[in-house]
């Protein structure tokens, strides 16, 4: 599957420093946890290509903290979601959640120094949007709004937009065209499939083949 919207989302994520304007919960919970994910990328103690699983084993478990995994897979399977059995559901949110997950640790440490500027956050109840822009070294300015619900203390992101693209609707388009051609069953083949890819180039990456 394409793989555009999750790479823009991994860049917005990972390329962060600078202070919020205004910030409140969201923003602050937002920057805290990427902020975890700076300092593990940077730690010299973890760049050696022998600590390429620990390291990665530590920005997978930050990244658990700002993304509702879960609540991405459900929203991007949509109106799918309901007529799968409970052993389904958990069958599929426990591929996506892995395949975000796996995805996430593995482009991140291609941090360079390229900035994010908070603008703005909105609250409406339990629901935020947090409005950023990524500026790149060429001062290119490129809109991220992050999506986010209340759980309990906690702000956690449900979607990203990308110059008002959306992770979960790019998600969405492609589930369900692949169920509308081939059914359910083939959309978690090829899941399975991907899975097994990133597991291989995540091996490969231990082993110091990969950068």
């Amino acid at each position: 599957m394409p793989r555009l919207a999750l790479a823009g989302l991994i860049a917005a994520l990972v390329l962060v420093a600078g202070s919020a304007v205004h910030a409140g919960p969201p923003t602050d919970q937002l920057k805290a946890t990427i902020d975890q994910v700076l300092a593990t990328i940077q730690d010299p103690a973890l760049r050696q290509p022998a600590k390429t699983e620990e390291r990665r084993q530590k920005i997978r478990a930050i990244a658990n903290e700002v993304f509702d995994w879960p609540e991405i897979g459900k929203r991007a399977l949509a109106r799918h979601w309901e007529a799968r059995s409970p052993k389904e559901r958990e069958e599929f949110s426990a591929l996506f959640a892995d395949l975000l997950e796996r995805s996430y640790a593995g482009k991140i440490e291609g941090y360079s120094g390229e900035k994010i500027v908070y603008e703005k956050e909105t609250v409406e109840g339990d629901q935020a949007t947090v409005r950023t822009k990524l500026v790149t070294k060429a001062g290119t300015q490129i809109p991220i709004d992050y999506r986010m619900q209340q759980a309990g203390e906690r702000w956690r992101v449900y979607d990203v937009l990308i110059e008002n693209v959306s992770l979960v609707g790019n998600y969405r388009s492609q589930f369900n065209r692949i169920i509308q051609q081939s059914g359910y069953a083939d959309l978690i083949q090829r899941l399975k499939i991907k899975q097994g890819e990133l597991q291989f180039d995540d091996a490969a990456a231990v082993k110091g083949k990969k950068p």
